[in-house]
């Protein structure tokens, strides 16, 4: 009986062996797991922190804004002249470097724009597709001045034909 114990705890010493040792093989695991996911998890948290404010001064930057030209009145080409057209012109520009590039292009963007617009006639700037073309040649016309931004977008606040 003596060696059967003695026979059976030889045998329970070799398997808390390896008990134990596949235990610290887990807790390794678990605390290399924990370790990197935190480091990961501090990284992806610190990189979104300083991410997002390096994103919020671009936009700062290129914040769009709209420059307006003002109101215009020309003779339109038909009819001896007889025609006139009046028009409010406002500009979307795709930076306020741009809307201050505007102020100082003033005298040669809004020189550009009338010769462009006396120089219609009522056929061509009456309908939407005339209108769309009249957007598409003032935005050509005044982005070949600017350097620090583009314009975007032409809006008409007011446009009669007479």
């Amino acid at each position: 009986m003596a060696e059967e114990k003695q026979e059976q705890q030889e045998e329970q010493e070799p398997k808390k062996g390896k008990k134990s040792f596949v235990k610290w093989i887990v807790v390794a695991f678990l605390v290399i797991g924990l370790g990197t996911g935190g480091f990961a998890g501090w990284k992806f948290y610190t990189g979104l922190s300083s991410g997002g404010a390096k994103q919020e001064e671009k936009k700062v930057a290129q914040k769009p804004g709209i420059w307006s030209l003002g109101s215009l009145v020309v003779n339109l080409m038909d009819n001896n002249g007889e025609r006139y057209l009046k028009t409010t012109i406002q500009l979307e520009v795709s930076s306020q470097d741009g809307l201050a590039e505007l102020e100082e292009l003033r005298p040669k963007v809004t020189d550009s724009i009338l010769v462009l617009l006396s120089s219609k006639n009522y056929k061509e700037i009456a309908g939407f597709e005339g209108k769309q073309s009249l957007r598409d040649e003032i935005a050509v016309r005044t982005n070949r001045y600017m350097t620090k931004g583009q314009v975007k977008r032409i809006y008409f606040t007011e446009f009669l034909i007479q």
